[in-house]
């Protein structure tokens, strides 16, 4: 994709939703190292990084589910599974996990022009809360992610709640994500989908999904949202 540049007047009346992993930090060898410690424990062959990113993104039962094999998932095994998972990456959520290149000089900008921000994942609620309050202390108003009352991405329950925590409209949040899931849930709850190159699916992926800008850095957002606003205004 082509850099963008620019430092257009961003109004406070818009607002942001990131996705977690693959967004703004960069999990995948936490992740895929505690799901191979967690496999092996329980005698089951491991995985590569790369297939690893090919299952993320909705919800620890269904990445479960994808790293057993076909003929062991069940619902006692991928329960024992999810468990010896969760208890291991808890340990090590943070070992080697980081916001990407320029995450934090795009936040810093959005919220010098007043926009409020929130954090969606699919990730569960705890490990999520740490994660960006480790992280990103003091940046976001919400974090949003997983609990039993609240339905995985990309269903918009949790995602309008958010955005009424917000209190901007859903026409006028933009939602970073980098998976087809994350496209699906900002269409559905009427957001302005905005697809990033740095995550774990391939960015034409985000582009099928119906983005409608694909970020090569972060800071490409400035140019994006000086091209996309005059029809939201």
């Amino acid at each position: 994709m082509p850099p963008h540049s620019g430092n257009p007047d961003m109004g406070s009346k818009h607002g942001a939703i990131f996705d977690l992993d693959g967004t703004l930090v960069d999990t995948i060898e936490d992740l895929t190292h505690s799901f191979n410690r967690a496999l092996v424990s329980l005698g089951y062959p491991h995985h590569t990084l790369s297939e690893f990113k090919a299952m993320v993104g909705e919800g620890v039962t269904r990445l479960t589910e994808s790293a057993l094999p076909p003929g062991s998932r069940d619902e006692a095994k991928v329960a024992e599974l999810r468990a010896a998972f969760q208890a291991d990456y808890a340990k090590h959520l943070l070992d080697n996990s980081v916001p990407f290149p320029g995450i934090t000089d795009l936040l810093g900008r959005l919220a010098s022009k007043g926009w409020p921000m929130g954090v969606l994942s699919n990730k569960d609620q705890g490990n999520s809360e740490t994660m960006v309050g480790r992280l990103f202390p003091g940046t976001f108003k919400a974090v949003f992610g997983a609990i039993p009352e609240r339905p995985y991405k990309p269903d918009p329950k949790g995602a309008l709640e958010l955005a009424r925590i917000l209190e901007r409209d859903p026409q006028a949040i933009f939602y970073f994500g980098d998976s087809d899931t994350d496209m699906r849930l900002a269409r559905n709850a009427g957001f302005v989908p905005i697809g990033v190159s740095w995550g774990f699916r391939p960015w034409e992926v985000v582009r099928d999904a119906g983005a409608k800008a694909i970020l090569g850095r972060p800071l490409d957002f400035l140019k994006v949202f000086r091209e996309l606003a005059g029809g939201l205004l």
